[in-house]
């Protein structure tokens, strides 16, 4: 069943919908390991430094914020955030590796997190590379593209540069079963996309019109960030992929030469290349 962990747009892969939806909506405990950020103190590290590399995990579904860092099955905005300005400030870590494997996650905190790791990098003068353990869809993508150089294994795939949304008409079924729905409210819009009516031709193209003012700014997004990082692309060319993924050998190459990615490596190459270039 195609179910949205909550209302609005969303920046995930078609085919991650119901596992975010599952894991959202869970409010499951985390998972043994997972550090509250609470419990993070001026010395502690919220990540794992491996010759001079702080590694940094973002896993499972993106959300705006989530109070523990660590989980594989969730990561918040603000975590990754906290995360982050404590690596660039540690004197031990001389660049950081996203470690990314994810479909994507909701739009809110993204985009302004994802700028602000192009400007707190160059700022630290750290470089930041996004090591695909195999998956960077929609917003895990947007992240991963604000790092210097974008890795992704040859079974991995990156992509879905675009919005999704769902409406549920429910109203046929409750009607099937004797339920009427009465719907009191003050303000013309403010019971827009109820599930309890069929969704209005006006509404449904205004937010079509918001999903598509998203995309487009992660677009431009994603060809700034790729263009200062040396790739050939642009916003236009970005669009026209129309929110498609590039899955497997074939599909990974073809992301490569287009730019979207920059080598085909398993997590393990990527990561003695990295650690190749700091010791020259």
């Amino acid at each position: 069943m195609l179910l949205m962990p909550e209302p609005g747009p969303a920046l995930l892969a078609p085919a991650w919908v119901p596992r975010a939806a599952a894991v959202v909506g869970a409010g499951a405990e985390p998972p043994k390991g997972a550090v509250y950020i609470g419990d993070i103190g001026a010395g502690t590290r919220p990540y794992e430094v491996v010759n001079g590399v702080a590694v940094i995990g973002v896993s499972g579904v993106i959300v705006p914020a989530y109070w523990y860092i660590g989980s594989p099955y969730v990561t918040g905005c603000n975590g990754l955030r906290l995360q982050l300005a404590m690596a660039f400030e540690d004197p031990s870590v001389r660049a950081i590796a996203l470690v990314v494997n994810s479909g994507g996650g909701l739009v809110s905190g993204v985009a302004d997190l994802a700028d602000w790791i192009t400007e707190a990098k160059a700022s630290a003068g750290k470089p930041v590379v996004s090591i695909l353990a195999e998956f960077a869809y929609s917003a895990a993508y947007w992240l991963a593209s604000a790092a210097d150089t974008i890795s992704v294994p040859r079974t991995g795939g990156v992509g879905s540069i675009g919005v999704i949304m769902v409406h549920w008409d429910l109203s046929a079924a409750l009607k099937e079963v004797g339920i009427k729905a009465t719907i009191i409210a003050a303000g013309d819009h403010k019971a827009d996309g109820n599930s309890y009516e069929p969704l209005p031709d006006g509404v449904r193209d205004r937010w079509l019109a918001e999903c598509e003012d998203i995309r487009r700014l992660f677009a431009s997004s994603v060809a700034r960030y790729r263009s200062a990082a040396g790739a050939s692309l642009d916003t236009d060319t970005v669009l026209a992929s129309q929110a498609r993924t590039w899955e497997g050998p074939t599909g990974t190459a073809e992301a490569v030469a287009s730019g979207f990615a920059d080598a085909v490596l398993a997590p393990d190459q990527a990561f003695r290349a990295l650690f190749d270039t700091l010791t020259t």
